[in-house]
């Protein structure tokens, strides 16, 4: 271990610090395509007993109409959260007639571009703004990849923690104001996660295959499973490799986190800086009808893929990047997680407890800034654990030469443990250590790996992972619809329904001026005052 990781272990450890370390908080966000029985995606409108898409806190749409998004309240204590994610599914499935959530974080059989509805959220301009930068993104990108679901991993440590540390190293830590201290801090995890999450894809990836509807004709180096499947023997998250969320728009847009402001400046250029194949698109078609919603690199932040982000919570009329100039970091989102198609909820409770031991350990180490060389060598790191992770002998680099990643993954357990140590000294238990050695035997044996169970068990449906993915959401379907929401369940998702479809129909009844006002307007907006 590093002296700092050390020394900031050894504070925590104090008895006068655990409720400080107590005090993070975890939340999920759940992406779920609704397909029809017979697996095929569902055509049908979000579910009215949801509420409304737009305004509901906690379910709602990602892309498309037909993509779920169900998002739990920050917790405390990740098990929490997980009973959360457990008592939407129940509810959703209590109001979702014969239809399934689909088990796989890759798309379903799709059917053509055009038949697959971009989610609709009404017509305030706030809901309208929301869905012509959806439209935009069908351009980019096209509509199968939007199609694509996640597990988005929110997570944040007490802020008295931060001021703790800072209180600890000295003059150093009493350079910067606690906001820019914190904000320094997460940046710090940010990289040491880009430095490590390759590990996260080996021991948790579960997309080794697609259904072969998803590439729509373009080219690739995929290998033929069946007549309907596509696959790497090796690849362990195709879903974050180059066949997912790629464009040349974004192929030089890196920005940079060594710090904050360097963040927010290249953000910050990409949402103003016109993009020549989309200017000769324009904004709006022969019709008169916005097709995106600018010619830009990005149409807003969120256009930006990232494995990770830093965050805010953002208030009313404000953007992300204004958010986090305004406040600085509040806590990070973690993007690469796969669904886990052998969890009904996507993710599991180990998943979990090992994720806050990796994030607090992320947190806690050293972490110089990463060159631009770095950045390059880190992303191809990512790309073969992504694309070959179970490949007998794989190397990664480290340090300008090759490692074998199961050498350098025992390396990096053992430096997680005493993160995971402090986590279980607090709790009075020992899951987090569990979690920890759970995963030693995956390095150990890559057909321990979640990736290998999945081609296991396609092989098991004939090599299809059309058969597979309806027979998982089938059996996650049963699960849930024999364990329905309790009265206080029903009682409190019926309420947030009917508030949120309320809140809908008073924005579109109370609204003023064009919606071509409010594009204009939300584009003029002064993202950060230093770097507009």
């Amino acid at each position: 271990m590093s002296n700092q990781l050390t020394r900031r272990l050894a504070l925590l450890a104090d008895e006068q610090y655990r409720d400080v370390l107590r005090g993070g908080l975890r939340g999920i966000e759940r992406e779920t395509l609704r397909v029809q029985p017979d697996g095929h995606l569902a055509h049908t409108p979000h579910p009215a007993g949801w509420g409304s898409a737009l305004t509901h806190p906690e379910i709602t749409t990602d892309y498309a109409e037909t993509l779920a998004e169900f998002i739990t309240p920050a917790e405390n204590d990740i098990a929490t959260t997980l009973q959360k994610l457990d008592g939407i599914h129940r509810y959703a499935y209590s109001r979702l007639g014969d239809e399934l959530l689909w088990s796989q974080s890759m798309p379903c059989q799709l059917p053509a571009e055009e038949d697959i509805e971009i989610a609709w959220y009404g017509k305030s301009n706030l809901g309208m703004l929301k869905h012509v930068y959806r439209r935009g993104l069908a351009l980019r990108y096209g509509k199968a990849m939007q199609c694509i679901a996640g597990i988005h991993y929110n997570y944040s440590l007490d802020e008295r923690l931060w001021r703790v540390l800072a209180a600890n190293e000295g003059a150093a830590g009493k350079a910067l104001s606690p906001v820019a201290y914190q904000s320094e801090a997460y940046l710090s995890l940010i990289r040491n996660f880009r430095r490590n999450s390759w590990l996260l894809m080996y021991l948790f990836g579960t997309s080794p295959a697609l259904n072969s509807s998803f590439l729509r004709g373009r080219p690739h180096k995929l290998e033929p499973l069946s007549a309907d499947t596509l696959y790497l023997p090796y690849a362990t998250s195709l879903r974050m490799s180059d066949l997912g969320y790629q464009n040349d728009a974004q192929s030089g847009l890196r920005p940079h986190e060594n710090s904050l402001d360097s963040y927010v400046a290249t953000l910050t250029h990409a949402v103003n800086q016109p993009y020549e194949p989309y200017q000769k698109i324009g904004t709006k078609n022969a019709s008169g009808e916005w097709i995106q919603l600018s010619t830009n690199v990005i149409q807003i932040e969120n256009e930006y893929y990232s494995t990770i982000r830093p965050k805010r919570v953002i208030r009313t009329g404000e953007r992300p990047i204004q958010a986090l100039c305004n406040r600085g970091v509040q806590y990070i989102e973690v993007r690469c997680l796969d669904v886990d198609p052998f969890e009904p909820v996507g993710v599991g409770l180990v998943t979990g407890r090992f994720l806050d031991a990796f994030l607090l350990y992320c947190a806690l180490e050293e972490s110089p800034a990463i060159s631009e060389q770095e950045g390059e060598l880190l992303a191809r790191n990512f790309a073969r654990a992504v694309k070959e992770g179970r490949k007998p002998g794989l190397t990664l680099t480290r340090d300008g030469a090759e490692i074998p990643l199961r050498t350098w993954g025992e390396e990096l357990l053992e430096r997680i443990r005493p993160a995971a140590e402090l986590l279980d000294k607090l709790r009075g238990g020992t899951e987090h250590v569990d979690a920890l050695a759970q995963q030693a035997p995956k390095l150990a044996d890559p057909d321990r790996t979640p990736s290998a169970a999945v081609l296991r068990a396609l092989a098991e449906h004939g090599n299809s992972f059309a058969a597979f993915g309806l027979a998982q959401s089938e059996r996650h379907a049963a699960y849930f619809r024999a364990h329905p929401p309790t009265a206080d369940e029903e009682a409190y998702f019926t309420r947030l329904a009917e508030q949120s479809l309320a809140e809908q129909a008073d924005l579109e009844r109370t609204q003023t001026g064009s919606f071509d006002d409010y594009v204009k307007a939300y584009r003029a907006s002064n993202l950060c005052p230093n770097h507009a």
